[in-house]
């Protein structure tokens, strides 16, 4: 923090009483992300004499993180850079002593080590700690300044062994930010996935998913935004009268973006894109859409398109948001890979099909009441499951819903053959697996999820498809 002080206070007059043609060697180097393990681009390098009175030079690294300072006359230096990124993670870049005598120096600086910012911030872990420290800042989605005194909430899923089974329990954290909008929270799991939201007042972000890393530091930034609701009529005029209209969550700001195949990355035309819980649009035929209403603030995309895995993401609804581009799997080359992990468990799995079937929880559908049904397609396997609902969407797709434990519908999660398929619609479940590929089927509300079987915060319920 003293070598940023110091640095503004004196850049413009050291900058101007430097010696214009001034014969010197030169400094060159690189900025490593030790964080991100890549090249830092777009720091602003600088070296300053240890009086900081006399001679200045600054460079911003190119986008492979390197940096030249020339005409640097003999002495002795101090060489430090600045960049965003130190802001958002609350720390300062260590200074490097540098001594000139006639020669080009080579003089490489990095962001510390993941390890060490997390000792920087929550002290030394004690022996056999494996917890993580998770960094970032809150911004204002209206003009991106620091947004102070924000609630940022983190919570996880933990299971342990009880006396009377196996007990789940969700910890929650919640941390503060500070005047420039940072926020830290320690002793958060290493591994797995972190739920995270922003609150203050009627602002908010989404609900997101943060992969949390093995090396003990994660860094999120985050956008407040305000969002309104609106009315039932006005989500008709606004999407159509098809199906049963909900209430949207809209806004005034305006995202766009192209959606493409992951393999040949040739454009999806007519995919569903939207963010979830407000208003959605259809790919043109070169991939693009728009959303001219999405709320501002930290959102969840939700893009989906027939044949191909569903995909949803993070992004900030702010002013000026570049285009967000979308590769998107196809269902044969996720369900290939669902078929390799399953043919190594799908034998033992099977068999506790028929051992939970006895345990009373959850609904079960047999090989024979799929044979019964005549079901010319899966989806129509759960029409006369109680708890479950099929149902056409205004923009003319099928979506499944159940009960969530909040009490809100909510979309269940999917597993085939024992594999977690994320955000599935019945449009997409169709296209996974035939009825007549089917063994058994099985169905749980939210608060009867066995542990393999559930995945994520939502509190909603699990289906399990396994195939013969």
């Amino acid at each position: 923090m003293v070598f940023r002080l110091l640095l503004l206070a004196v850049f413009l007059p050291a900058l101007a009483s430097a010696q214009a043609g001034t014969s010197g060697v030169t400094v060159s180097g690189v900025v490593y992300d030790s964080i991100a393990r890549a090249p830092l681009a777009g720091a602003s390098v600088q070296l300053v004499t240890e009086k900081v009175t006399t001679f200045i030079r600054t460079a911003d690294t190119d986008s492979l993180g390197r940096f030249t300072l020339t005409d640097v006359p003999a002495g002795e230096y101090k060489l430090g850079f600045l960049h965003p990124l130190l802001d958002s993670i609350g720390v300062d870049a260590p200074l490097r002593e540098v001594r000139i005598a006639g020669q080009p120096v080579r003089a490489d600086l990095a962001i510390p080590a993941p390890h060490r910012i997390r000792t920087a911030i929550c002290g030394p872990r004690p022996a056999g700690d494996s917890s993580s420290v998770l960094v970032g800042v809150v911004r204002n989605a209206q003009d991106r300044s620091p947004a102070e005194s924000v609630s940022v909430t983190g919570q996880w899923l933990e299971y342990s062994f009880s006396a009377t089974g196996l007990a789940r329990r969700t910890p929650k954290l919640v941390a503060k930010t500070g005047d420039n909008g940072w926020f830290a929270m320690c002793n958060i799991p290493s591994g797995g996935m972190l739920g995270l939201t922003a609150s203050r007042g009627a602002d908010s972000t989404d609900l997101i998913e943060v992969p949390l890393s093995a090396d003990g530091f994660v860094r999120r930034d985050l956008y407040l935004g305000s969002a309104r609701s609106v009315s039932v009529a006005e989500t008709t005029a606004r999407v159509g009268a098809v199906g049963e209209p909900r209430r949207l969550i809209v806004g005034d700001v305006r995202l766009s973006g192209v959606v493409v195949a992951g393999l040949g990355g040739q454009p999806i035309a007519n995919a569903l894109v939207g963010i979830v819980g407000g208003s959605q649009t259809r790919t043109n035929q070169r991939g693009e859409w728009t959303l001219g209403d999405a709320p501002a603030g930290t959102r969840m995309l939700e893009v989906r398109a027939v044949g191909y895995y569903p995909e949803r993401r993070p992004v900030n609804a702010v002013a000026g948001a570049p285009p967000v581009r979308v590769a998107l799997s196809t269902l044969r080359a996720m369900l290939d890979t669902v078929r390799i992990v399953a043919a190594r468990v799908r034998g033992r799995d099977i068999r506790g099909f028929i051992d939970r079937s006895r345990s009373g929880m959850g609904r079960y559908i047999t090989q024979e009441d799929i044979s019964r049904r005549g079901a010319l397609v899966t989806s129509d396997l759960f029409r006369s499951v109680a708890g479950l609902q099929v149902e056409r969407t205004p923009l003319g797709d099928t979506q499944l819903t159940m009960r969530s434990n909040f009490g809100d519908d909510c979309v269940p999660n999917f597993f085939l053959d024992g594999q977690h398929m994320r955000n599935l619609s019945a449009d997409d479940i169709n296209g996974f697996v035939d009825p007549r590929e089917i063994a058994g089927i099985e169905v749980y509300a939210g608060t009867e999820v066995p542990p393999q079987f559930q995945s994520g915060l939502s509190g909603c319920g699990s289906i399990v498809i396994w195939t013969k």
